[in-house]
């Protein structure tokens, strides 16, 4: 995964907005999906594009977060808290509401680990063998 050169110290990532955070996070997990899938699938990227789409929709991000939940830490259940409750100027046409305030925070989450330099954190989290299926 790539790395940011500087990452940045947590207190000031946790400062930031949990809606900005969730707009890195969004680019991260995409990256990682896309990546997941173009390395374990011999299909045209059309469909992988499609099946993209799929695993990277609110829908998708919220059955993620649901397998991952169990696994996180004090710190990383309160960046994800901070990304649910946060106020969003945009609703999901695609997804219930629920589903879109977690798939916020799951992109939260995302964009805190990865901007404070965490991606071995990131790669842990959907590491577990129930979660090779879904990335």
């Amino acid at each position: 995964m790539f790395e940011i050169s500087e990452p940045l110290p947590r207190e000031r990532a946790s400062l930031m907005n949990p809606v900005v955070l969730a707009f890195v996070g969004d680019a991260v997990y995409t990256l990682l999906v896309r990546t997941q899938l173009a390395v374990t699938s011999a299909s045209k990227a059309g469909e992988l594009n499609k099946r993209a789409a799929e695993i990277v929709s609110a829908h998708g991000q919220s059955g993620a977060l649901e397998k991952m939940l169990p696994l996180l830490s004090e710190e990383e259940e309160a960046v994800y808290r901070r990304g649910r409750n946060a106020k969003k100027a945009t609703k999901s046409k695609n997804a219930t509401v629920s589903e879109y305030v977690r798939s916020t925070g799951f992109e939260a989450l995302l964009g805190y680990l990865y901007l404070t330099g965490q991606t071995g954190r990131i790669k842990e989290l959907f590491a577990p063998e129930e979660h090779k299926e879904d990335v």
